[in-house]
């Protein structure tokens, strides 16, 4: 069965707020089994306009990955990303 993954592009405007988020997110990371491929760290841009912080997130399916999305628990910590930073999050089945 092909991997899931998340791919998500982050500006963060409140750090000390997203602290909050990353806390409140761990709990819908851990029940689904989320192994994080990169978070945050250096990283070259390429093409087109780019973001400050990049993560990828590996979920054993692209089911496991919307069901940890939309989880109350990723909800919860939603909201609180949505009041500190800027981004986009991709859902994508892998190889």
């Amino acid at each position: 069965m092909p991997k899931g993954y998340w791919i998500a592009r982050v500006d963060v405007r409140d750090s000390e707020g997203y602290k909050e988020y990353i806390a409140a997110s761990k709990l819908a990371f851990d029940r689904f089994g989320a192994k994080f491929l990169a978070r945050g760290g250096a990283h070259e841009l390429a093409e087109g306009p780019g973001r400050a912080r990049n993560v990828v997130i590996e979920f054993e399916s692209l089911a496991i990955a919307h069901d940890c999305y939309h989880s109350p628990e990723y909800q919860r910590a939603v909201a609180i990303r949505q009041k500190v930073a800027d981004g986009e999050i991709v859902l994508v089945e892998g190889a």
